[in-house]
């Protein structure tokens, strides 16, 4: 009976065996299995990962040498930097990875060799003595917190293997490192490392390893503090010990630690002579207002790179606020700093204020950003702009006399005129009428163009909406655009875009940095060499007696109504510019540029020690060449100047407009009268040599009781003979449009009827609507009472030369 049992037990097998080993079968069987694992790897894969791990870390901002400059709190309030394994000591990295997960490059996130010794070390002992969690487990488990049970356990275990599926180790490793507990808000290997060392975990000695191994395990009673000294260094030498016995290569690790841990067995734990942190150390908080404008310039980016140099940065926030008291007496309570390498169009050091963490209204705008009246500081630009033209020489004499443009009369900041000065006096003296007139002629809207490609971007674009007054302030710039104006100057016409991050550095853009010319190198070295100049009344006063270095080259600017003082200069490496007032626009009568703002432009560049010996290096360059100028007037020679000199001008714009001031005039002895060539004749004369002014000149200096020498006047027997260039009307302007006062009587409005004469001084004829008004001499203004309408008027000089102009007058409403 046992037998046939067995028989039939021995055959049911076999025939369970051919059933199941049916090819058909198997390929059935292994069909669901295959289908069943791509199914829960498609769920897995599928599954949404844990959403703290998309939590954005701390924004870090870094100065140019790496080192941290400020630190933000997460979305989460928490001091969490990101930090790729590649930038961590690999030693760390080596012992994290043996003292917690040995084959973290080989398992799928769950490790069934740790899980079997695991096991069977906790029976034999009968109680939990050591878990199988791997990195990617301790992962979840910082991201998603449970209970520490079986179920949770198994949770983790599958978000592990998902994770893992999703992510690279890199990433894994990288995550780990950066949600790894430190206590309190802080988190992640980088951040404890700052915080309790001072500095970044790229390197690492041996103590610092075995405390970074020894927090996370139970940070809240291993964190530095002084409760916790005790308990953080014993565990801190244990694990120190382990790592010696582990042999792991750790450099730092010293033969008096192997000798004491060798003694004690491996037990008592290696001595260890640095005493460990009871502290954290405050995170950097450093260049607030730059800090904060940067990361809401570059949002979602992390981890900012700048091309700050610490020593500089922290020279020009002192700059700043140790003026601070003196300026608020004064009423100015906003301020700006900017400083650049033009060498290289790095931005090495700015400060938006005072104080940022000050609870005035309005402390935390960065005012190196916000765009304001520069008064004065762009006519070096305009300067320069004439030069590269070849409309203009420094040694070119212009008229700083009353102008008007239409409706538009700009007059001096002291409300004087200083008649006839050189160019390059006028932009020393900051003189604005023969500013207008530069811009006149260079023409506003390439003015406008050149600030463009130097980095301006606010600008209307709307043609004809900047007028001249642009030449005195009437536009805005921001101070951070204003350095970088001067950076090109300073870089000898080339600019390099002004930018603040690394090239390394996430948002940069490598592309924008690429030179650009934007004036010639003659052109910026004849700007800077006036902008050198100390005989200048914007020369600070506290400076008279210390002095100011050789090399450094500035203008000062102050806009209308005390609104803004500004300084802007370079030298052979560096820019700067500096900005006082206030941003509600409140104005104030201390907001002087040369008393504000100067002083604290030389004490910004004098700090970077950039200049050798106090001397510039610049040399001449070589598309500039020695032309013979007029000593008087800076034109090229005519045969009637007889004073002359040696001057520096572009190869390719060498002056060709002769004296048109000197003149060589025929005199008869006799009379004194000039005499025509076509009336010479029977007299006897002289040639000599004369200089004949405008006649807007003249008339200006005798309204001031003031004359110049003037040339003879033409005898009246040649006049019909004379050639001469006609008179061009000045006043009233072209197309202007006057309005009549009401109940003002016509005669308390009149117009004055100006024209310039080229020519030795007459008489001049003035007709309006083709009826003769009157004759005055061409020195003097003839003034008209006005009529409401359209009207033309033409004047007429004694040889037939003349001049017309159409104008209205309206009548106000």
């Amino acid at each position: 009976m046992a037998r046939l049992k067995t028989r039939v037990t021995t055959r049911g097998i076999r025939r369970l065996a051919t059933r199941l080993w049916n090819p058909r079968r198997l390929k059935v069987l292994v069909g669901v299995t295959g289908g069943l694992v791509l199914g829960g790897l498609g769920a897995l894969y599928l599954l949404p990962l844990p959403d703290r791990l998309t939590t954005p870390p701390s924004t870090f901002v870094t100065y140019s040498d790496g080192s941290p400059a400020h630190v933000f709190l997460s979305p989460d309030d928490k001091y969490r930097i990101e930090v790729d394994p590649s930038e961590v000591d690999p030693r760390y990295l080596d012992a994290l990875l043996r003292f917690e997960d040995k084959r973290f490059f080989y398992h799928p996130g769950v490790d069934p060799i740790a899980i079997v010794r695991s096991a069977a070390l906790n029976v034999r002992h009968g109680r939990v003595l050591s878990g199988a969690s791997t990195l990617t487990m301790q992962l979840v488990r910082l991201l998603e917190p449970r209970p520490r049970t079986l179920s949770s356990k198994v949770v983790e275990a599958v978000r592990a293997l998902q994770i893992e599926l999703r992510l690279s180790k890199n990433e894994v490793l990288t995550a780990y490192l950066s949600f790894l507990p430190f206590g309190g808000n802080l988190e992640g290997v980088e951040a404890a490392s700052h915080a309790y060392f001072g500095h970044s975990a790229r390197q690492l000695d041996l103590e610092e390893i075995a405390l970074l191994l020894a927090v996370p395990q139970r940070p809240a009673r291993r964190f530095p503090s002084p409760d916790n000294r005790e308990r953080l260094t014993e565990a801190r030498n244990e694990i120190a010990a382990w790592l010696i016995e582990e042999g792991l290569d750790l450099g730092q690790a010293r033969e008096d630690d192997r000798r004491d841990q060798g003694s004690a067995g491996g037990s008592a734990g290696a001595s260890l002579e640095t005493a460990v942190p009871t502290q954290r150390r405050p995170m950097p908080r450093d260049a607030p207002y730059f800090a904060y404008w940067l990361r809401d310039q570059h949002p979602g980016v992390t981890r900012l790179e700048t091309t700050l140099d610490r020593g500089l940065q922290r020279v020009a926030e002192e700059t700043l606020a140790a003026e601070r008291d003196r300026f608020a007496q004064l009423g100015i309570d906003n301020g700006a700093l900017v400083l650049t390498d033009h060498t290289r169009g790095e931005l090495v050091a700015v400060v938006g204020g005072f104080d940022y963490w000050s609870p005035t209204p309005g402390a935390q705008i960065p005012a190196f950003s916000v765009p304001r009246s520069p008064g004065s500081a762009l006519k070096p630009l305009i300067y320069a702009l004439a030069i590269d033209a070849g409309l203009a020489l420094p040694e070119r004499v212009v008229a700083d006399i009353p102008l008007h443009y239409g409706g538009y009369a700009p007059g001096n900041y002291d409300g004087q005129f200083a008649g006839l000065v050189s160019l390059e006096s006028a932009l020393s003296r900051s003189l604005n009428i023969p500013f207008v007139r530069l811009l006149s002629d260079v023409g506003v809207e390439r003015f406008l163009a050149t600030l463009r490609r130097t980095g301006l971007t606010h600008l209307d674009p709307q043609p004809g909406h900047y007028g001249l007054s642009a030449a005195i302030g009437s536009l805005e710039i921001s101070p951070l655009e204003l350095a970088g104006v001067y950076a090109m100057l300073g870089n000898e016409g080339t600019l390099i875009p002004l930018h603040w991050l690394r090239e390394s550095s996430p948002g940069a853009s490598a592309s924008a940095r690429s030179p650009q010319t934007i004036l010639s190198p003659g052109s910026a070295f004849l700007t800077a060499r006036a902008l050198g100049r100390r005989d200048r009344p914007d020369f600070p006063e506290r400076r008279r007696f210390r002095g100011v270095s050789s090399g450094v080259r500035w203008k000062t600017g102050t806009s209308y109504g005390h609104r803004d003082a500004w300084a802007a200069g370079f030298d052979d490496r560096y820019a700067a510019a500096v900005w006082l007032g206030n941003l509600d626009n409140r104005s104030s009568v201390d907001l002087v540029g040369a008393d504000a703002a100067g002083p604290l432009l030389f004490d910004l560049l004098e700090s970077t020690h950039s200049e050798r010996n106090g001397a510039s290096t610049r040399s001449t360059p070589p598309d500039l060449q020695w032309v013979t100028l007029c000593a008087d007037t800076g034109y090229l020679p005519s045969n009637a100047c007889e004073r002359r000199t040696e001057a520096l001008a572009l190869r390719r714009h060498v002056p060709t407009d002769r004296c048109p001031y000197h003149r060589l005039i025929d005199v008869d002895r006799t009379t004194g009268f000039a005499l025509a060539p076509g009336c010479r004749s029977g007299r006897e004369w002289d040639t000599r040599s004369f200089v004949v002014w405008p006649a807007s000149l003249r008339r200006w200096l005798g309204g001031k009781h003031r004359t110049l020498p003037s040339a003879p006047t033409l005898d009246p027997s040649c006049r019909a003979s004379q050639e001469t260039t006609p008179p061009a009307i000045l006043s009233p302007p072209h197309g202007q449009v006057l309005v009549l006062m009401p109940g003002m009587a016509t005669d308390r409005q009149e117009i004055p009827f100006q024209a310039e004469v080229h020519g030795p001084p007459g008489t001049l004829s003035w007709f309006v609507d083709g009826e003769y008004v009157g004759a005055v001499h061409s020195d003097e203004a003839l003034w008209w009472s006005p009529a409401a309408g359209k009207h033309r008027i033409v004047v007429v000089d004694t040889g037939g030369g003349s001049d017309s102009r159409d104008f209205e007058v309206r009548q106000r409403l």
